[in-house]
C-alpha cells in the first residue's frame, strides 16, 4: 500500500507542477512579461518532458516485467533496481513466481531422473491441436529400441512401425496386450504393452509402458527362488539347530570320566531326538526330489468321468469319516489325453486340501464340475470352507509352504507342476465362504 501511495504522490506532484506552470505562463502572458513568460514556458516544457519519460519508463518497466512473467522468463535480476521502491510488490510477485518455477524445474528433473532409471520402456505423448507429439521418452525406451529422442510422432513411426500402427489402429485408446517388436534389427522380442489416456488442465496425454516378457519372467523366477530359499532355509534350520545343540551336549557328556544314570538317559533321549530330526530331514529332501525330478507324463486316453470316479472312490472312506457331502456335477463325458496316475495325484491332492479346509465347518460340501470351451477343458473343485487368507494367496504354490502342522507343503506345488507338464495350468479363486481350484487342460 505504501508503494502505491508513493507512486500516486509522485505522479500527483508532477501533474500539479505542470498545472501550476501553465497557470503562471498564462498569468505572465496577460501581464505582458515576455521574457519571464518565455523562461517559465521553457521550465514547464521541461517538466512535461520529465513527466512523459516518467510515465513511459513506468509503463515500460511494468510491461517488460509482465511479459517476462507471461513468457516464463525469470532470468532478470532486479537487485540493481532496489532503489525503485514503487515496484516492491511487483518485485515480490516476480520473485515468488521465479521460486515456484525453479521448484517445478527441480521436480521435473527428479521425475525425469526417476523415469530414466526405470527398466521399463516409457513413452508419454501429448496432444497438440489434432496431432500427437512426444512429451517424454525415457532412456530405457530410447536405448533398448535404438530410437533417438524425437519429438514428432511421424519420426517415431519410422523407427517403431509395429508399435505405432497398433496404437493408431486403436485410436490412441487404452490398450493391454502383448506385442512383438524387432530389436537391434535382428531379434524379435515379445513385450507386454499397457497404455492409458488422461486429460489434465485441458491437455491430453497418452502413456505407454513396455515390459519385456523375458524380464518379467526372470523377475518372477528370481522372486520364486528367493521365497523358496527362505522356506528351505527355515526348514533346514528347524532341524539342524536342535541337532547341533544336542550333539554339543553329547560331546560334553562323553568328556566325563563317569556317567550317571541320568546322563545315560540324556544321551538316550538326545540320540532319539537326533534320529527323529534326521528322518524329518530325509523326508524333506525326498519331497524336494519329487518336485525337482518329476517324470514326464506318460499320456494315454481316458474318460473324464472314469478319472474323477476313481479319485472319488479312493477318497470316499475319508469323506465318509469327516461327514463331507460330495456333489459330482460333471454332466458330460469326454476322452482326455493325460497321464492317469499323475492326474489322479492332482485331484487327490486338491480333494485332500478341500477336506482339511472343511474341518471346522458345519456345512461340509465339495462340488466337482467341468466345462468345455475354446478347445480347453476346465475342471473345478469347490469347497465351502473359510477360503484362503489374502496374506498367503501368493504363497500357496510355494514348495514346503503349508498352514497344517502335519502337512509337507508340496501337494499344491506338485499338482501345479504336473498340470503345467500337461500343457495346462492350475488356478484358484477364494472368498470367505468358498475356495475353487481350477485345472485347465488344452485338448
Amino acid at each position: 500500500m505504501l508503494s502505491k501511495f508513493r507512486i500516486y504522490n509522485q505522479l500527483f506532484i508532477r501533474i500539479l507542477l505542470v498545472l501550476l506552470g501553465f497557470a503562471v505562463v498564462f498569468y505572465l502572458l496577460n501581464q505582458g512579461l515576455f521574457y519571464s513568460f518565455v523562461f517559465v514556458s521553457f521550465i514547464v516544457f521541461l517538466i512535461n518532458i520529465e513527466l512523459y519519460f516518467y510515465l513511459k519508463n513506468a509503463f515500460l518497466f511494468y510491461d517488460k516485467t509482465i511479459n517476462a512473467i507471461l513468457n516464463n522468463d525469470f532470468s532478470a535480476d532486479f537487485s540493481k533496481h532496489k532503489s525503485y521502491k514503487n515496484y516492491n510488490r511487483l518485485f515480490q510477485l516476480y520473485h515468488q513466481l521465479k521460486e515456484k518455477q525453479n521448484e517445478q524445474v527441480s521436480k521435473d528433473i527428479i521425475y525425469r531422473s526417476i523415469l530414466n532409471n526405470i527398466e521399463t520402456g516409457i513413452l508419454i505423448l501429448q496432444k497438440e491441436d489434432a496431432e500427437w507429439s512426444i512429451f517424454l521418452m525415457n532412456d530405457f525406451f530410447s536405448k533398448h529400441f535404438e530410437v533417438p529422442k524425437v519429438t514428432k510422432w511421424h519420426y517415431l513411426r519410422e523407427h517403431l512401425r509395429s508399435l505405432c500402427e497398433l496404437i493408431e489402429s486403436q485410436n490412441f485408446s487404452e490398450i493391454k496386450t502383448s506385442l512383438q517388436i524387432r530389436v537391434n534389427q535382428q531379434d524379435t522380442q515379445t513385450f507386454i504393452m499397457q497404455s492409458s489416456r488422461t486429460k489434465m488442465y485441458n491437455q491430453e496425454y497418452y502413456v505407454v509402458l513396455l515390459d519385456s516378457i523375458q524380464k518379467v519372467v526372470e523377475k518372477k523366477e528370481k522372486e520364486a527362488w528367493i521365497n523358496l530359499m527362505k522356506v528351505i532355509s527355515h526348514e533346514l534350520l528347524n532341524s539342524l539347530t536342535p541337532i547341533r545343540s544336542l550333539s554339543q551336549n553329547l560331546h560334553e557328556l562323553i568328556q566325563q570320566e563317569h556317567l550317571s544314570q541320568e546322563d545315560l538317559q540324556d544321551i538316550k533321549d538326545s540320540v532319539i531326538t537326533m534320529h527323529n530330526r534326521s528322518n524329518h530331514l530325509q523326508e524333506f529332501v525326498e519331497s524336494y526330489r519329487k518336485l525337482a525330478m518329476l517324470p514326464s507324463p506318460k499320456k494315454e486316453k481316458i474318460e473324464l468321468t472314469t478319472l474323477t470316479e476313481n479319485c472319488l472312490q479312493i477318497m470316499k472312506p475319508l469323506f465318509k469319516k469327516e461327514a463331507i457331502e460330495i456333489k459330482n456335477n460333471i454332466d458330460f463325458n469326454r476322452w482326455i489325453l493325460v497321464d492317469p496316475n499323475q492326474m489322479e495325484q492332482v485331484f487327490i491332492n486338491l480333494l485332500t486340501n478341500s477336506m482339511f479346509a472343511l474341518q471346522d465347518k458345519e456345512n461340509k460340501e465339495i462340488t466337482i464340475s467341468a466345462e468345455h470351451k475354446d478347445k480347453r477343458l476346465y475342471i473345478n473343485i469347490t469347497d465351502t470352507g473359510n477360503g484362503i487368507e489374502s496374506e498367503i494367496e501368493d504363497k500357496i504354490f510355494l514348495p514346503f509352504f503349508t498352514t497344517r502342522k502335519e502337512g509337507a507343503g508340496i501337494g499344491l506345488t506338485l499338482s501345479k507342476n504336473i498340470v503345467e507338464a500337461h500343457g495346462g495350468y492350475l488356478a484358484f479363486k477364494s472368498d470367505e465362504n468358498k475356495t475353487q481350484f481350477t485345472v485347465c487342460l488344452v485338448e
